[in-house]
């Protein structure tokens, strides 16, 4: 038993190039400085004294400079290519995060904000597209999960030390995202290739290759329309239970940080194994709807009554992290899938737009509902909105099989 789970994991890890494993592992350390965002929301109200509604604004403030850094980022991938637009993002996003926490006026962190969105965005698309651009077309989806696992191993570690350096002083959590998101854009610079191969090949194909924008893709705008439905829930669980948590259950910050942690450490012990596994038994789109029913259940978890504090947490981050690897990794495959060499910025800016476009519309709408009808009321909302979502990836994809 123990050979034949050894044997699963050896076959999980197989076959992926070297550029895939050097980029993996730079994300991993870039990740594991990842402390700032998830607790910038607990940073307004518990350090700054602030509404939640004030959390929500700059949160909000941080989806729209995402959704301006998206496009810019998805545009200059396709231009100067994936590693250039990596390095300036993530070096100058390194800068930001350490200036973020200097600022203690409120307006120059909602400017602020909005520009260090744009610059931690608009690293997305062009590290989508480097996974797409070192991988086999066979192997995409579990370069995928590979790229996932090392975010979510460096999410586990950062947000659990983010955890314990709250509960001392909130500004070290800047001072750390400044310092690792530096050294990871400097490890793509001196590890990486530039990718000129894959640039010439492209340009001798040109001709040949058309450059369709995903917007002119009916399938993909509507694909795209219901993962940013996805996406608002997803948000919310990084943005705003953790403060339902520190409020309402009383859950203390470091308890917090491993909680969250937990999805991280969940994903990176079976999600390429799964993956693996899962592989060739049911349609990518059978998973992605699965997924999302995951997510409903798990802020369904959020409003059962007389269960204890941790546990309703527990088993919403478990139910919410086993959507997220049935959903994730094959959501990220269907976009690449359906772009070339020469528009694979285009399609990874629209999948980042998704995800910054939620988060403009998720903590503001959530902030807004829990502060006027309470957070249970809140839960219940995304209880029924990843239901729909559910349905509505179910009804297009059986859509395209009917059309062929």
């Amino acid at each position: 038993m123990v050979q034949r789970i050894i044997q699963n994991y050896k076959v999980s890890f197989s076959g992926l190039s070297r550029e895939t494993w050097l980029l993996s592992l730079v994300i991993l350390i870039n990740r594991c400085g990842y402390m700032a965002v998830p607790f910038m929301s607990m940073y307004i109200t518990q350090s700054m004294h602030r509404s939640i509604a004030d959390a929500g604004l700059i949160i909000t403030l941080f989806g729209v400079g995402s959704v301006v850094g998206a496009m810019a980022g998805g545009y200059f991938t396709d231009r100067i290519g994936f590693r250039t637009v990596q390095v300036i993002s993530l070096v100058v996003s390194g800068l930001m995060f350490v200036l973020f926490g200097q600022i203690d006026d409120f307006n120059g962190l909602c400017a602020l904000t909005v520009v260090l969105s744009f610059f931690v965005e608009g690293f997305k698309p062009a590290n989508n597209t480097a996974v797409a651009s070192y991988s086999s077309p066979q192997n995409l989806t579990r370069s995928y999960a590979l790229n996932r696992l090392a975010q979510n191993v460096g999410f586990g570690f950062g947000t659990s030390v983010g955890g314990l350096l709250a509960a001392i002083n909130y500004h070290l959590l800047f001072w750390v995202d400044g310092v690792v998101y530096t050294f990871a854009g400097i490890l793509i610079l001196v590890l990486l290739p530039k990718g000129r191969s894959i640039q010439k090949k492209s340009e001798e194909n040109s001709d040949e290759i058309p450059t369709l924008s995903p917007w002119r893709d009916p399938f993909f705008v509507r694909f795209i329309f219901l993962v940013t439905i996805y996406m608002v829930s997803f948000v919310l669980l990084f943005r705003l239970v953790p403060v339902y948590w520190k409020e309402q259950l009383h859950i203390g910050e470091s308890t917090i940080g491993i909680l969250l942690g937990m999805n991280g450490v969940i994903i990176a012990l079976f999600e390429m194994v799964l993956i693996q596994n899962l592989n060739g038994r049911k349609p990518e789109t059978f998973y992605i709807v699965v997924g999302v029913v995951f997510t409903a259940f798990a802020y369904l978890f959020l409003v059962v009554p007389g269960v204890g504090p941790i546990m309703i947490a527990a088993a919403t981050v478990l139910f919410f992290t086993t959507g997220e690897m049935l959903t994730l990794p094959y959501i990220s495959t269907m976009i690449m899938s359906r772009a070339t060499e020469l528009n694979r910025g285009k399609y990874s800016a629209a999948y980042s737009m998704s995800w910054a476009v939620a988060q403009i519309i998720g903590p503001a709408v959530g902030g807004f509902i829990a502060g006027h009808w309470g957070y249970d009321t809140l839960w219940l909302v995304l209880v029924a909105l990843s239901s729909i979502c559910a349905l509505g990836f179910r009804f297009l994809f059986q859509k395209r099989v009917r059309l062929g």
